[in-house]
């Protein structure tokens, strides 16, 4: 059974810094494209970035270029996102999930769900 579990959430103030994790189990990790997404309240659900299976490839939607980090450490079987410089327009719940084909900011093809974590900037 696949189970994928994100943490490091929290609530800051702009400008600070978190580190998410997105830990797999019951599934192959590595033969998997990850991605980060997130949903406001009241908003769709939006990518926020992909990483191909070893890390070679990253993409970031543009809002968060050169603040955000994406990285994975198949060992581990873990997926992180860095966040640096913290925006309130960046409070969501933060959601990882895994695409067999291809790397993506549309959430169309994407499987294995966590359920989340929040994260709240406040300005």
């Amino acid at each position: 059974q696949v189970r994928v579990e994100e943490s490091g959430g929290g609530s800051v103030q702009a400008g600070e810094s978190l580190r998410l994790s997105c830990t797999a189990s019951g599934m192959r990790f590595d033969g998997y494209y990850s991605g980060w997404f997130r949903q406001a309240p009241g908003e769709e659900r939006e990518g926020v970035s992909c990483t191909s299976e070893y890390g070679s490839a990253k993409y970031y939607r543009r809002s968060v270029e050169g603040r955000f980090t994406i990285s994975r450490d198949n060992a581990k079987n873990t997926l992180y996102l860095q966040m640096d410089n913290l925006r309130p327009d960046d409070s969501a719940t933060y959601y990882c999930a895994a695409h067999i084909g291809s790397c993506s900011l549309d959430r169309t093809g994407f499987e294995y769900w966590g359920q989340g974590t929040q994260v709240a900037v406040s300005s």
